[in-house]
């Protein structure tokens, strides 16, 4: 009777089709992941703008984007102006997809 019983069971278990993973499916071409950084401009360069940002109770964070002609800039770039910048890591570095240029809002 139990080698009935498993009989059974392994029969109905090995003809049920085991539905495949999205783990073992062919990796598709991914999209470089964005990023977003918001800060300071301190440095300002034809090619590349430099962004520092301080949070409370953190250490000063500084970051070096790329700008290429690609790059979406809304607003005037300029030294001391707040700005978020989207941007995607390359093999030549962070570089600039998109800077915004936050302007202070008038109450």
């Amino acid at each position: 009777m139990l080698r009935l019983a498993a009989g059974a069971f392994l029969l109905l278990f090995s003809s049920t089709p085991i539905p495949a993973r999205a783990q073992d499916a062919a990796p598709a071409e991914q999209q470089p992941k964005n990023n977003f950084f918001s800060g300071t401009i301190t440095a300002l360069d034809g090619d590349k703008v430099t962004v520092s940002r301080t949070a409370l109770g953190k250490t000063k964070e500084t970051r070096t984007f790329l700008i290429t002609k690609e790059t979406r800039i809304e607003g005037n770039l300029k030294l001391k102006v707040r700005v978020t910048v989207r941007y995607t890591h390359d093999d030549d570095g962070d570089r600039a997809v998109h800077i915004i240029v936050r302007t202070a809002q008038k109450k």
